[in-house]
C-alpha cells in the first residue's frame, strides 16, 4: 500500500498521478451519467406517450440529448477540480469556469431551440386538421425567427461568460448599423415582405397564385423567400420583397368560374329560329345545377363575317378546375344537341368568290353572267 501510495503520488507535470486517475474517473462517471439519463428519459417518454397530453412528450424529447451532454460537461468540470489546474502564470481554473458557464448557456439555448422545434411540429399537426390556412403560414415564420433570436441570445451569453464586454459590442454594432443596413438591404426588404404577407394575407400556403408570369401553388413562406410549386412540378423560389411591389392574382379565392363564349350559326337561319335558339340555351342554363343561377346572359349579339353569333356568359358553381372543365363540356354538348334539334347548323369561316370573267371567255358569256 505504501508503494502504491508512492506511485500514485508521483508528480507528472506538477500534478500527482492519483489526480489524473480521479479526473479520468470523473469523466467516465459523466459518460455513465449520460447513459443513465438517456435510459431514464426513454422510459419516461414511453410512459408519457400513453397519456393524451402533448406537453410532456415535447419536454422530454427536448431534454433528452442536452441533459445527457450536460452530465458529460459536469464530469469534465469535476475532473478539472480534481486535477487542480494552476493559477500562475495564467489562471486556468478561471478560464475553465468561464468555459463551463458558456457551455451551460449553449445547453440552455439548445434546449430552447429543441422546445421551439417540437412545439412548432405539434402546432403544424394541429394546423393540418384545421380549416384555416393562416396557422400553416405563421408556423414557419415563428420557427425561423425564434431560432435566429435564440442563437443571438446564445452568442451574447457565451461572449459575456468569456469575459467580453457585451455592452461595448452592442455599441459597436450601433455604429456599424448603417453599413450593415446598406449591405443587407435586400435581406431587410425580404423580411418586410414576409411581414406584409403575414399581415395583408394576399395568399396562404396551398393557394394557387399568379404573379409577373409566375403561376403555381404556394408551398412554403419563410422569412426571406416563398417557394411556389409550378404546374410543371418545378419549384420557384421568390424573394418576399417582390410581393410588395407586384400585383398578385389569387385564383384560389375565386367564388365562381366564368364561362364566356360565342356560338355561331349559318346565315340561312330565320329570325324565328334564332330567337328559338336563344330561348333554348337560356332554358339549358336554368336547368343546369352546375351553373350559377344568380346571373347569366344569352343574346343574339352580332352579325359575324360568316356566322350569326349568340353570346353566352355565365358562371359555374364550382371553382375546381377539373369540375369546371367537366361542367363546361356538358354545357357545350347540350348546346350542340339543341342547335341540331332546331334544324340549325354551326357556321365555320368561309368566303364567297365572284368571277367577273375568265381568260379567253367569249364576250357573250361574260355579258350573260349576273353582275
Amino acid at each position: 500500500m505504501e508503494q502504491l501510495k508512492q506511485i500514485l503520488s508521483t508528480p507528472l507535470m506538477g500534478i500527482a498521478l492519483y489526480a489524473y486517475l480521479g479526473a479520468l474517473g470523473a469523466i467516465l462517471a459523466g459518460f455513465i451519467g449520460k447513459k443513465i439519463v438517456d435510459l431514464v428519459l426513454v422510459r419516461l417518454t414511453k410512459k408519457a406517450a400513453k397519456n393524451a397530453y402533448a406537453f410532456d412528450d415535447i419536454l422530454l424529447d427536448s431534454l433528452s440529448a442536452p441533459l445527457g451532454w450536460a452530465m458529460v460537461a459536469a464530469g469534465v468540470y469535476v475532473a478539472t477540480l480534481i486535477v487542480q489546474l494552476p493559477v500562475e502564470p495564467v489562471n486556468m481554473q478561471r478560464f475553465v469556469d468561464a468555459a463551463l458557464n458558456g457551455v451551460i448557456a449553449v445547453l440552455i439555448v439548445w434546449i430552447a431551440m429543441r422546445l421551439l422545434d417540437r412545439g412548432c411540429e405539434y402546432w403544424l399537426q394541429k394546423a393540418d386538421k384545421s380549416d384555416s390556412k393562416l396557422d400553416d403560414q405563421i408556423v414557419p415564420i415563428v420557427r425561423s425567427s425564434g431560432k435566429v433570436f435564440l442563437v443571438f441570445i446564445g452568442v451574447i451569453l457565451v461572449l459575456q461568460n468569456l469575459g467580453y464586454s457585451v455592452s461595448s459590442l452592442l455599441a459597436g454594432l450601433g455604429f456599424g448599423g448603417a453599413a450593415l443596413a446598406l449591405a443587407s438591404k435586400d435581406t431587410v426588404a425580404n423580411l418586410f415582405g414576409s411581414i406584409v404577407i403575414f399581415l395583408d394575407r394576399p395568399f396562404m400556403v396551398g393557394d394557387w397564385i399568379e404573379m409577373d408570369g409566375l403561376e403555381g401553388t404556394v408551398e412554403d413562406v419563410s422569412l426571406r423567400t416563398t417557394r411556389i410549386r409550378t404546374f410543371a412540378n418545378s419549384v420557384i423560389t421568390v424573394p418576399n420583397s417582390k410581393f410588395t411591389t407586384s400585383a398578385i392574382n389569387n385564383w384560389s379565392r375565386m367564388k365562381k368560374r366564368r364561362i364566356k363564349m360565342s356560338v355561331g350559326v349559318t346565315y340561312d337561319a330565320t329570325p324565328e329560329k334564332m330567337e328559338a335558339a336563344v330561348t333554348k340555351i337560356r332554358e339549358i342554363l336554368r336547368a343546369d345545377p352546375k351553373i350559377h343561377q344568380e346571373f347569366f346572359l344569352v343574346n343574339f349579339d352580332n352579325f359575324g363575317p360568316s356566322s350569326l353569333d349568340v353570346f353566352i356568359y355565365c358562371f359555374t358553381v364550382t371553382t375546381n378546375w377539373a369540375e369546371f372543365l367537366d361542367a363546361r363540356q356538358q354545357l357545350n354538348l347540350k348546346i350542340m344537341r339543341a342547335i341540331r334539334e332546331l334544324g340549325l347548323s354551326f357556321a365555320f369561316p368561309s368566303q364567297s368568290v365572284y368571277v367577273e370573267h375568265l381568260p379567253g371567255e367569249p364576250a357573250a358569256l361574260t355579258e350573260a353572267r349576273p353582275q
